[in-house]
């Protein structure tokens, strides 16, 4: 249907994580959107095994087949492989907004990695004017809520969104991520 704001939702990493924890966020915010609104929920390849090597290019070419205008959700190791790229090589579309939910930050403060760490100019690396909103639940035992304080610094211009109350999995309801997202500027068709 055209004029539909397209939204691209990356899941998490883990062993059935698509089909049985992350599937249930992608539902919500589908419901949460309503008609006006595209979630589009591909299978990360080798979930169980989530990589920069081998995300990154799926999530590259999942990016280069949306509209112009659409927005970008990420979970989890999902958020923070998503935005890696983003910063790595911003994508030739303009997106509305970046997303990141439960995003585990890789780097000084947070988790180490073999593969990558978040620059130091994360935010400036970023496509230019787009939001960044970073949503993270205030009992998160998985990535710890001090994390999203951590994108906050690397992206000065993020929105910070603490959840009190939500777990990692942000109790499987995405209603204040909905809201932020219908507030952006109208989807040109």
């Amino acid at each position: 249907m055209a004029g539909r704001r397209q939204v691209l939702f990356i899941q998490g990493g883990g062993a059935g994580v698509h089909d049985d924890w992350d599937r249930a966020l992608s539902e919500s915010l589908r419901r949460e959107l309503g008609d006006g609104y595209e979630v589009r929920y591909p299978r990360m390849p080798d979930e169980g095994n989530p990589t920069y090597a081998t995300w990154s290019p799926a999530i590259r070419r999942e990016v280069a087949a949306l509209d112009d205008g659409s927005v970008v959700v990420g979970h989890s190791v999902g958020a923070t492989i998503l935005v890696h790229t983003l910063a790595d090589r911003p994508p030739r579309r303009h997106l509305a907004a970046i997303v990141l939910l439960a995003a585990p930050f890789v780097g000084p403060g947070g988790w180490p990695s073999d593969e990558f760490e978040m620059p130091d100019d994360l935010g400036e690396r970023l496509p230019s004017g787009v939001p960044v909103h970073v949503f993270h639940g205030l009992e998160d035992d998985t990535a710890p809520p001090a994390h999203a304080d951590l994108y906050a610094r690397a992206i000065p211009h993020a929105r910070l969104h603490r959840l009190p109350g939500r777990d990692h999995q942000l109790g499987d309801d995405l209603a204040e991520v909905a809201a932020v997202l219908t507030l952006l500027d109208p989807c040109t068709p």
